[in-house]
């Protein structure tokens, strides 16, 4: 998929899954390692791997497999890797605590 359709992919996936808080940073010009980072949060640990877990697998089906998904033991964060695309996928304390949106300096 083009970077556009993915994420378009993405978002559709987590909101399906009822992700809260939907929040899209690019990061192009500032990460060598991805283009677009999602961030969402869950409502329990099942919640989060859930989501975390349909959007991997629907990735797969639809020919784009991540390269990884990290952080499903603990299901506190998630983050799946899509290459250009970058889900993370939180519980509130976690997302509250780590702030990603102000570390990459992006105003909710």
């Amino acid at each position: 998929m083009l970077d556009q359709e993915l994420k378009a992919f993405v978002i559709t996936q987590i909101e399906d899954m009822k992700a809260k808080d939907i929040t899209i940073i690019d990061v192009a010009g500032t990460s060598d390692v991805t283009d677009t980072m999602i961030i969402c949060t869950g409502n329990s640990k099942r919640h989060v791997r859930s989501i975390a877990e349909q959007t991997a697998l629907e990735a797969k089906r639809a020919g784009d497999a991540p390269i990884g998904v990290e952080g499903l033991e603990g299901s506190e964060w998630v983050l799946v890797d899509l290459g250009n695309v970058v889900l993370h996928v939180m519980q509130d304390e976690t997302r509250q605590f780590y702030d990603l949106e102000k570390l990459w300096g992006h105003s909710a």
